[in-house]
């Protein structure tokens, strides 16, 4: 499989298990294995489609620092995280919460009894 068929597969992939079409997922991660493809991701875990807003584990850790008011620098110390992963874990939280801020992301968190 060349990279101009490889995209547009991982596109479906990442769209269908956003849908939690799983059956139709799984034929696509299937076809990416087939051609020699090993980082197929395998979709969200249990654990995080329990949760309203899908949101990982370890989003919860750091949403968890950002209700105690801590910064990205600190929360990374504190879960031996990079600052830039703390960034990417924040942001992803913001869009999932669908919120602008932190507070509010931490507010809607709590209204959805996340923290």
């Amino acid at each position: 499989m060349n990279a101009d068929e490889e995209e547009p597969l991982r596109q479906s992939l990442e769209e269908l298990q956003r849908l939690g079409a799983r059956p139709a997922a799984a034929i696509v991660s299937r076809r990416l294995r087939g051609q020699g493809i090993r980082s197929v991701p395998r979709g969200p875990r249990r654990s995080t489609q329990l949760n309203q807003a899908r949101v990982t584990t370890r989003e919860l850790d750091v949403l968890k620092l950002l209700a105690e008011g801590l910064q990205n620098a600190t929360i990374g110390e504190r879960l031996f995280l990079s600052r830039r992963t703390v960034d990417h874990h924040v942001a992803a939280l913001l869009r999932k919460l669908e919120a602008r801020t932190r507070g509010e992301a931490v507010a809607n968190a709590r209204r959805l009894e996340l923290i």
